[in-house]
């Protein structure tokens, strides 16, 4: 970047150098031009009342060191004297430019190229009162003679300025390009460099986007460390009874407690594994979902219908409430979330508690609603319930059975389906947490 920057600068240097000496070559040869011709018109208004061949010899010798001719024409063309020429040979002018505006105007100007000698001859021609015409001429060098001459000091002068836009651009991008290290080197202070205001927006969006990999950085940092933690509980103790039972120092009845142990830490491992699995499936943003119209309350039916015996088992009373209503989503995914909602509510519940699923239609959405009267969650933790592993009661989490991460399925759901999600909860009194889903498609 810094060498594109740099070259750019000295292209744009070069360019603008090599025009403005062409161009200030081409004015000065413009202004050349009207001096010569504003000359040669002084010339003429000097000698104008001089009508006779002796005292335009005199006129002519005056200024024979300024090269100027001479020529006086009758109104018909015919040359009466040049300073220059026999006048008795030369060809009749009428048809001269000069003289024709002369003529018609009272006077005129023209220059005519010499290919020749590369040089360029000026005439002025007044028309005097008699009707003759006196005309004026010089030679000068042209344009491209000019500049010929002057071609070693413009090159001079060229490199000069040249070499100070090298060291210019040097210093220009050098600065240009110092706050873009500056931040490269420190992005944990990036909004406190010193930099241009145009480059404020694309500073706070790094920014932004930094802050947000550090955050998924640690959170994956942290995900890792709970993973292995979470596995390494229910493995040791299968690897614990199992090594009891194959040493032979478990009695028969011990025999049968331990494989009811190892029966039930490796559900548990197959659950926690089936979790963090299917994180890892919603983690990916560029999946191939399908979306359909479903009947939110069927799905809500189904799962409350599945989850009985379990709501049961906990002694908690799990009833469903409200009507039909569509939504456009993914089956499987609100199958999973539905059901995990359930199930933590009834997990985290009072014996003799209840869960309440509630489905119905508000505007232009759809509502489900799980309630329960268990434990409740502190205001404090009530923010990072939904992340991974978090746990209010890590010890009665564990007792139940859960994993940690059915919050953080849930949260993963409803982000993917544009919905929304509400959590009231009250410790010692229950938690409500209700999803708003939008009826109308808004996947891309």
């Amino acid at each position: 970047m810094r060498k594109r920057i740099h070259s750019e600068f000295i292209g744009v240097a070069a360019v603008a150098i090599l025009a403005t000496l062409l161009l200030s070559v081409w004015v000065f040869y413009d202004l050349f031009q009207f001096q010569v011709l504003d000359d040669l018109k002084t010339y003429v208004n000097v000698v104008k009342d001089t009508i006779n061949e002796e005292d335009l010899i005199r006129e002519d010798q005056l200024y024979e060191d300024a090269d100027i001719r001479f020529t006086l024409i009758r109104e018909d063309g015919s040359v009466v004297y040049d300073s220059l020429a026999d006048s008795d040979v030369m060809e009749n002018h009428l048809g001269r430019p000069e003289i024709e505006e002369a003529l018609e105007k009272g006077s005129g100007q023209a220059i005519r190229k010499s290919e020749t000698l590369d040089k360029n001859t000026y005439y002025y021609a007044l028309k005097l009162d008699d009707g003759d015409i006196l005309r004026v001429a010089k030679e000068a060098d042209s344009i491209w003679s000019i500049l010929g001459t002057a071609l070693p000091v413009i090159g001079v002068i060229a490199l000069l300025i040249f070499g100070i836009c090298v060291i210019l651009a040097r210093v220009l991008t050098k600065s240009l390009l110092y706050p873009i290290e500056k931040m490269a080197g420190d992005m944990e202070n990036i909004l406190e460099i010193k930099t241009y205001p145009e480059l404020m927006p694309f500073i706070t969006m790094i920014h932004s986007q930094h802050q947000d990999i550090m955050k998924n950085a640690k959170m994956r940092q942290e995900f890792t460390a709970n993973v292995s933690h979470e596995l390494k509980t229910p493995l040791t103790s299968i690897s614990g009874y199992s090594e009891l039972i194959e040493t032979g120092m478990a009695s028969d009845e011990d025999v049968r407690r331990f494989a009811g142990e190892i029966h039930k830490n490796s559900s548990r491992l197959l659950t926690l594994i089936n979790d963090i699995i299917r994180l890892s499936q919603l983690d990916v943003e560029d999946q191939d979902i399908s979306y359909t119209e479903l009947n939110l309350y069927q799905l809500a039916e189904a799962c409350v219908d599945m989850l009985q015996i379990n709501a049961e088992k906990h002694d908690v009373i799990l009833r469903l409430e409200g009507g039909p209503c569509t939504i456009y989503a993914n089956r499987q995914m609100i199958d999973e979330l539905i059901y995990n909602l359930c199930d933590n509510a009834i997990r985290y519940n009072n014996p003799g508690g209840s869960v309440i699923v509630r489905v119905g239609s508000e505007k232009e959405e759809g509502v489900l609603s799980v309630w329960d009267t268990g434990i409740g969650i502190p205001k404090v933790y009530q923010k990072r319930i939904f992340e991974r592993f978090y746990r209010v009661d890590k010890s009665r989490s564990k007792s139940t059975g859960g994993t940690g991460l059915g919050l953080a399925i849930v949260k993963h759901i409803v982000s993917q389906h544009h919905a929304r999600l509400e959590l009231e909860s009250e410790e010692g009194i229950g938690t409500k947490i209700t999803v708003y889903f939008p009826k109308k498609s808004k996947q891309a």
